[in-house]
């Protein structure tokens, strides 16, 4: 059972220039327990941890901390004060140097001399993983570790450093279910040790499955903090975006039509040259079908998506749109051949940031007659009139087309890059990590535009890191491994389950447990 609280932070304020992003926040940590910490973006959260963790400094409010039994306030100037008070921070994208081993990582920034005792280093690190489970090669480079084995190499780097408070970032981000198994074990393994662990993500059903007490973020202030038994993922959804929220959203029954996009033996090779990404891949798509493709992000699944699109030429193999070869052509041609694409960075590909939605609302399309006055004159009422029906349509939250796309959130850009998408006509929709970024609100809103398409018959190419994403929305998914399709599932009645997906995304060399807390195919927002 968790014990007494070990940290306390009392009336946290911190603001930026036009944004209040932490309204006097209180919250606290147990000995021994998981607190878990949701919200959508820009809820406050990251705030919130870099305050604790020394990265920002609080406007207002006071941090307090258990020195010898009594909780004492502290000011953290920087990370290594609130190293040396116990705190560590694993980050959601890994801060490990590529080119040292794993050994050299975990003491990196904490010799205690300039001369290192590896030898006695080991034996210490050897003990930590001994106790927390957290077992991983010591003298390869760091580079060639599974991304699950580099996350335990961050755990360790934290553990090594004597920290009791672990603020876990997203920690399930790019793990396979089994990996996520793995990482709750540990967790656990932890709490019994004593050590406390603030678990910040946005999967409700992890939540509930590892936290003992799950506080709420919305819009800067903490709103409610409950115990597991409590709470629910609709009622912590309901909190975190102020209106209730269909998690599951129902998919329609759509029987199949022609073959719209076929991928015969495709090869595509990567930045490094003589390496192939996509080594001889084949799959179809079908008029009102969802194909969706899983695997740990790096398999090939972006240079898949950049060949089909015209972004990457492809070393062999042959693509064709209903029949008609589209091999190599480019960007340009693809798309009047009937092809859509949401970018998995709608910052990189999507959108230009600095141009009003009116502009962004034609990208792709800007010489096209009904934009431009042979194809060089801009006509703006009109290019005005479709940003605005976009902005209706698909529930853009904005003053004006006239506004630039810089001044929206994260979810209405990307709610906008949606409605532009499936706006223009097309036969295949390409949405690579369609929800990337965006709130539970948002999340919901562009499911069902998907379904939408679905329904008219369209063919969707899904790319998506969220296994839960990929079984609510695939009628098959394709599993990528090292540039392959090692297997295909028939996710039509929605009896896939992530354990499943997951054996393939390792591989198909681990054994599938179902009796998990996370096994069974629940569905999370």
């Amino acid at each position: 059972m968790p014990g007494d609280i070990i940290l306390k932070m009392e009336n946290i304020t911190k603001r930026f220039p036009g944004v209040l992003a932490n309204d006097h926040i209180n919250f606290d940590l147990r000995e021994g327990e998981v607190h878990a910490l949701v919200g959508e973006n820009g809820a406050g959260k990251s705030t919130l941890m870099k305050i604790l963790y020394g990265l920002y400094h609080p406007d207002e409010g006071t941090i307090y901390i258990k020195v010898d039994g009594e909780l004492k306030p502290v000011k953290f100037k920087n990370p290594q004060d609130a190293i040396k008070h116990g705190i560590g921070m694993v980050h959601q994208h890994f801060m490990l140097v590529y080119g040292l081993t794993t050994i050299e990582n975990i003491i990196l920034g904490y010799e205690p001399s300039a001369v290192i005792d590896f030898d006695t280093a080991k034996k210490e690190i050897q003990k930590i993983m001994d106790e927390s489970g957290l077992h991983v090669p010591l003298d390869v480079d760091v580079e060639v570790l599974s991304v699950g084995q580099q996350q335990r190499v961050e755990i360790l780097k934290v553990l090594y450093r004597k920290a009791k408070i672990l603020i876990l970032d997203e920690p399930t981000a790019v793990l396979t279910p089994q990996e996520t198994d793995e990482l709750f074990n540990i967790i656990n393994r932890l709490k019994e040790q004593g050590h406390s662990i603030i678990f910040i993500s946005h999967k409700l059903h992890e939540v509930m499955a590892i936290a003992d007490r799950i506080s709420v973020m919305r819009k800067g202030r903490l709103v409610h903090t409950m115990p597991k038994s409590e709470a629910t993922k609709e009622k912590i959804a309901e909190l975190m975006v102020g209106h209730p929220v269909l998690l599951d959203v129902p998919r329609p029954n759509v029987t199949p039509g022609e073959t719209i996009l076929e991928v015969e033996n495709l090869t595509v090779e990567s930045d490094t040259k003589g390496v192939m990404a996509v080594d001889n891949v084949s799959f179809y798509i079908r008029a009102g079908e969802i194909y969706g493709i899983a695997g740990v992000e790096g398999n090939g699944q972006a240079e898949l998506i950049e060949a089909i699109y015209g972004l990457r030429p492809p070393k062999g193999g042959k693509i064709t749109i209903k029949g008609e070869d589209i091999t190599g052509k480019p960007t340009h041609v693809i798309r009047k051949k009937g092809v859509s694409h949401i970018p998995g960075d709608r910052h990189k590909f999507g959108v230009f940031l600095p141009f009003t939605l009116a502009d962004n609302s034609i990208l792709g399309h800007h010489r096209e007659e009904n934009f431009a006055k042979y194809g060089i004159f801009r006509k703006f009422s009109n290019i005005a009139q479709w940003a605005r029906e976009i902005i209706k349509k698909f529930d853009v939250r904005t003053p004006s087309e006239k506004v630039p796309m810089s001044a929206l959130s994260g979810g209405n850009q990307q709610k906008f890059v949606v409605g532009r998408e499936i706006s223009f006509e097309h036969e295949l929709m390409i949405a690579a990590h369609p929800t990337r970024g965006v709130d539970i609100g948002a999340m919901e809103f562009i499911y069902r535009q998907l379904f939408e398409e679905k329904k008219q018959k369209k063919a969707i190419l899904l790319v998506s890191a969220d296994l839960d994403e990929l079984l609510l929305l695939s009628d098959r998914i394709g599993v990528m491994f090292k540039g392959k399709i090692i297997k295909e599932l028939d996710n039509t009645s929605r009896q896939v389950t992530p354990k499943e997906v997951g054996y393939y995304m390792l591989g198909g060399d681990v054994e599938i447990h179902e009796d998990s807390d996370i096994a069974g195919g629940e569905q999370s927002a």
